[in-house]
């Protein structure tokens, strides 16, 4: 049996909230020591009715640096950076159907930045809706990873 415990190291991004009218939330992530990352979202079952007018996007966005150098403005993930989807001007995921809730999202990242940055927004009037975000870190440098 091969070993993923000493391969892979996970992350709370964002700790389960209760996000409402025009919340949004987003974290910074460094990936230094690893070449991957498999990044997921949790969303919990919508109080109100989701539509096109009424949604949430989940959104990835990397850099070369944390924002603190000239190399730091992020950048929206292209499809070459990410695995599972197509982005769309950085935006992975778009729940806008009462179907899409209760459900977990993910995708890889193989971009080769040192940092990325999950966005959880909402666009409209509502719904409240439970939202958390994770990161799994693979490929590590040197394994097993440190914690």
């Amino acid at each position: 049996m091969r070993d993923l415990y000493n391969n892979v190291k996970a992350v709370a991004v964002l700790d389960p909230i209760s996000c409402a009218n025009g919340d949004s939330k987003e974290k910074e992530l460094d990936l230094a020591g690893f070449n991957s990352a498999l990044i997921g979202w949790h969303v919990g079952l919508t109080g109100s009715a989701l539509s096109g007018s009424n949604y949430w996007t989940m959104k990835l966005e990397h850099a070369d640096d944390d924002g603190t150098g000239v190399a730091g403005s992020y950048a929206a993930v292209e499809a070459k950076d990410v695995l599972g989807v197509t982005p769309a001007t950085g935006i992975i995921f778009t729940v806008d159907a009462d179907t899409e809730d209760n459900a977990l999202y993910s995708c890889g990242y193989v971009g080769g930045k040192r940092f990325i940055k999950i966005t959880i927004a909402e666009t409209g009037t509502g719904p409240t809706i439970p939202l958390s975000a994770f990161v799994i870190k693979g490929h590590p440098q040197d394994a097993p990873p440190i914690a």
